[in-house]
């Protein structure tokens, strides 16, 4: 058991290393034996646990998507209706990019010129967040209506105004953050509009 606990600490120290390294340096310029220092292990873990630096980063996705999806559950309680349930998860996913600006300026950086991060990208980002959201929106009636089509736009759009307003507009062209953050509410209530009155009386189930 005690093994198990350090080798779990140790990876998640070698995870956070990378972050910070990949963020300050760029992936390219950051060796494992400077990943594995700056995490006071040793550099073959990186290949014993990750099977190399490649590894490592598709493990540091996986690893933030699913403490998203994990602190998304825990920080999050059900709202009383489907408008004020969208715009909470908006709001939380507008701060979240903020937050974690270091890691998706690794991610977005790299998915533009490594095919495996953007499949990999794909197959959490995308899917496994989505899912996630799609699983709260469906605990209200009125949300289990609506077409498929929209189902799996208001779905994704709660990703889509994050990563716009909480990462884009003020990271990277410099936008007051609070104002973008009030945008993404904005545009979070005229999406809502096309579901009409229901979406603000809605019942939680």
């Amino acid at each position: 058991m005690k093994r198990t606990r350090d080798r779990a600490a140790k990876q998640r120290a070698l995870l956070q290393a990378a972050l910070k390294l990949f963020a300050g340096k760029g992936y390219e310029a950051t060796t494992t034996r400077e990943i594995a220092s700056a995490a006071s292990c040793a550099e073959g873990l990186i290949h014993r646990y990750f099977k190399g630096k490649a590894g490592l980063l598709t493990a540091l996705i996986e690893y933030h998507f699913s403490q998203e999806v994990a602190d998304l559950g825990r920080e999050l309680q059900p709202c009383r209706n489907l408008q004020a349930e969208f715009i909470q998860l908006v709001t939380w996913e507008v701060d979240r990019f903020w937050k974690t600006q270091d890691f998706h300026k690794v991610l977005i950086s790299r998915s533009f010129i490594d095919p495996r991060v953007a499949e990999v990208m794909r197959g959490t980002a995308i899917s496994v967040r989505a899912d996630a959201i799609r699983e709260r929106l469906s605990r209200y009636n009125c949300y289990l209506t609506l077409p498929r089509e929209q189902v799996l736009a208001l779905s994704q759009a709660v990703g889509m105004l994050g990563i716009i307003f909480g990462f884009m507009r003020p990271i990277v062209l410099g936008e007051d953050r609070l104002r973008a953050k009030k945008q993404a509410i904005t545009t979070a209530k005229m999406l809502l509009e096309s579901i009409g009155p229901a979406a603000m009386i809605d019942q939680f189930l």
